[in-house]
C-alpha cells in the first residue's frame, strides 16, 4: 500500500508553505532548494523551469525527499521520501500560476514578459514512498 499524507497535515503540502525539496547531485551529495508545491490527491506536484538544478538532479535521478515545517510551529513538521513518477511540461505554465494563486495571490507568475518567454516550464509529480509526520 502506498503512503498517504495524513488529512491533518495536508495543509503543509497545500500551501502557502514554502519546503525544502531534497534531490541528489550528480556526485551523489543531497542538494536542498525551497520550493512551492501542492498536491493532486495522491501526489505532490513541484515546478521547476528546465536547465535548473533541481530539474536536473529530477531528471537523472528520482529519489527526492520533502520537508514540509509549520510556519506557526516548527514542531509539526512532515518529511516525505518519494520517487518522481512523472515529469511533464503539458500544463505546466497552468499549474505554476495556480501555485502563484496560492502562494503569492496573483494570477499569474511571470511579471516579466521576457522571463516566460526564455523558460520552459515543467512539473514534476512525485509519489510519496514514506510520510514521517511529527507535532
Amino acid at each position: 500500500m502506498t503512503p498517504q499524507i495524513p488529512a491533518e497535515y495536508k495543509d503543509l503540502i497545500d500551501g502557502p508553505v514554502v519546503v525544502s525539496l531534497v534531490t541528489v547531485m550528480p556526485d551523489g551529495q543531497p542538494q536542498a532548494t525551497p520550493v512551492w508545491c501542492n498536491s493532486d490527491g495522491d501526489h505532490i506536484l513541484v515546478n521547476t523551469a528546465r536547465g535548473r538544478r533541481k530539474d536536473k538532479n529530477m531528471t537523472a535521478n528520482p529519489r527526492v525527499t520533502i520537508l514540509a515545517i509549520d510556519p506557526q510551529d516548527p514542531y509539526r513538521w512532515m518529511e516525505v521520501r518519494g520517487m518522481v513518477v512523472e515529469s511533464t511540461e503539458d500544463g505546466a505554465v497552468e499549474h505554476i500560476n495556480a501555485l502563484a494563486k496560492i502562494y503569492r495571490g496573483r494570477d499569474q507568475y511571470y511579471t516579466n514578459p521576457d522571463q516566460a518567454a526564455r523558460e520552459t516550464r515543467v512539473t514534476y509529480k512525485i509519489q510519496p514512498l514514506r510520510v514521517i509526520a511529527r507535532g
